[in-house]
């Protein structure tokens, strides 16, 4: 496990803290803006009118209707990216990494407008009358790069497991386990018979559960988002000032938080901007490629709305809640993961100048100099070794407790490069609160009280749960144009095993599987998409918007 994790760790390195990324993503959103004349703005209006299916028609080649296949991909955009994934980033980036997650969205709605009409134009009828499309399907028939359709294929199935599914079922499992006391292992089994039951059905099922479901859970969670907002009014200008004072200088420490550099602000804002809408990965346009939309450009407009409405609206009012309920700064008792711990030589304080300079520049690894090795003695409970410091979710770890069975522990333990060695040890304390956890306590600063915690909790059962049911169809089609249909059954099995395993494993190398993974598959995506620049710009110069 600790090979696994200093590969993710290595590769989260190259591909997400580094700027090519960023880079590469926005520019090519600023490219197409430019090169198409800002399509976010000018098909704005009229996307909303395709969707509100003035256009349709019957005998339409196709699978669903325009509202249908912009639900079944807001199902998979608006999941844990929006709860759990936006509390990740101000964690790690601090808030000017909102400010990020809106560039990505808005120069993300143009990239988003380009692959789903090439993704429409270039669909495919299977033999079993199913429509099938994506980005495999326009870099083959379009670009006739064979190697790089089933490379992309190869990427996205990869990014069903870590990104639609994984990350789902665990917070799910996390936050129902902390909320309700259910066991991980129930909640995933039972979601995973659910899951089955709906993905069995194909698209036309996963379209009209998610037109149903999508539009009833933004309601429910927009509601006791603004109570919470609402709440904190005083902190709400605050809360937007911050956003934009750290765009382009570090975010200092604060309480627990021991500060965010630009970089992170930048790179993690960006990434999760990614994660929430999608724009570039190539995810989405396999939905809007079962469309019964006339024109490709018209299936492209509609899709314009899914940065939109995912992040501008839903991204910013979670960033808004956990500002200014000014949860993000305090430490609280939570149960230690093991992947997120690290033993420091030495005591530091997230209090001292001097103390924080240090673990600012040792917060983004956990190995060297200062990582402490050897065998500590513990006596009901407490560690009796009062010069080693426990770092926690980037944060000085406060009144840690070491229980065996349930029990305070008394005996020895290892710690070798840092890391707890002794099997069976659970350890709780105080630090700092990452993901839907964060989330969770943003809304219990509220009318609502604790009660704030069940409406989290609910909320992302719903989001999370669409969001996994919809990538198995993302899935389902990577699989069709990998091997064949006779395959499907196969991967749905597999889909399903991954999903329950999910609820029960480490939640932080499952959000660091779905952080790397994301670039991989976006980068052949945003190729294929510039080298069919011209066909894009052809289509949307012949498009005359109807009155």
């Amino acid at each position: 496990m600790d090979t696994f994790t200093s590969v993710l760790e290595f590769l989260t390195y190259w591909l997400v803290d580094q700027y090519w990324f960023p880079a590469f993503l926005i520019g090519s959103g600023i490219f197409f803006t430019v090169y198409l004349g800002f399509p976010q703005i000018k098909y704005f209006k009229h996307g909303w009118r395709i969707l509100s299916g003035r256009y349709v028609k019957e005998d339409t080649k196709g699978e669903t209707t325009p509202f249908q296949a912009l639900t079944t991909a807001l199902s998979g955009t608006v999941g844990t990216g929006n709860i759990g994934g936006v509390a990740l980033a101000i964690f790690l980036g601090g808030p000017a990494a909102i400010f990020w997650m809106w560039i990505t969205a808005f120069f993300g709605m143009t990239t988003k407008f380009v692959e789903v009409t090439l993704a429409h134009k270039y669909r495919e009828t299977l033999p079993d009358g199913s429509i099938s499309g994506g980005p495999m399907y326009y870099i083959e028939n379009g670009l006739n790069m064979k190697w790089l359709a089933i490379l992309f294929s190869v990427c996205l199935l990869l990014m069903c497991l870590g990104t639609g599914n994984m990350p789902q079922i665990s917070s799910i499992a996390v936050v129902m386990n902390d909320t309700f006391n259910i066991p991980k292992f129930v909640t995933g089994a039972v979601l995973a018979v659910l899951l089955w039951m709906v993905i069995i059905g194909g698209i036309k099922r996963i379209a009209q559960i998610a037109s149903k479901l999508v539009p009833f859970m933004a309601f429910w969670y927009l509601v006791g988002s603004f109570a919470v907002i609402i709440s904190n009014y005083e902190n709400i200008i605050p809360s937007l000032q911050s956003i934009f004072i750290h765009v382009f200088t570090p975010a200092a420490a604060v309480g627990g938080f021991l500060g965010a550099s630009v970089a992170a602000a930048l790179t993690r804002g960006v990434n999760r901007g990614l994660y929430s809408n999608e724009a570039g990965q190539g995810s989405a346009p396999i939905a809007h490629a079962s469309s019964k939309t006339e024109n490709p450009i018209e299936e492209g407009m509609v899709s314009i709305l899914e940065p939109f409405i995912d992040t501008i609206i839903i991204c910013t009012i979670t960033g808004l809640v956990i500002l200014s309920s000014g949860v993000w700064t305090e430490k609280f008792e939570n149960r230690f993961e093991e992947s997120s711990m690290c033993y420091l030589d030495g005591v530091y304080s997230d209090t001292n100048r001097e103390d924080i300079k240090v673990l600012q520049e040792y917060i983004l690894s956990c190995s060297g100099p200062l990582t402490y090795s050897g065998k500590e003695e513990v006596v009901n409970g407490v560690i009796s070794n009062s010069d080693i410091t426990l770092m926690h979710n980037r944060s000085v770890s406060e009144n840690v407790i070491y229980n065996n069975e349930g029990l305070p522990f008394t005996g020895s333990i290892d710690i070798t490069n840092g890391k707890l060695e002794s099997d069976g040890m659970t350890v709780v304390g105080d630090s700092l609160l990452l993901g839907a956890d964060l989330t969770s306590k943003a809304f219990s600063r509220s009318i609502f009280g604790e009660f704030g915690q069940y409406i989290v909790a609910i909320g992302l059962l719903l989001f999370a749960f669409s969001t996994a049911i919809a990538w198995s169809y993302y899935g389902d089609r990577a699989t069709v144009h990998l091997f064949g249909e006779g395959w499907i059954l196969y991967y749905r099995i597999i889909y399903v095993g991954a999903f329950f395993t999910a609820a029960i494993i480490d939640t932080k190398i499952v959000w660091d599987i779905a952080t790397v993974i994301g670039p991989i598959a976006t980068v052949p995506n945003l190729l294929a998409i510039l080298f069919l620049r011209k066909e894009i710009k052809k289509l949307d110069s012949e498009y005359v918007i109807k009155g």
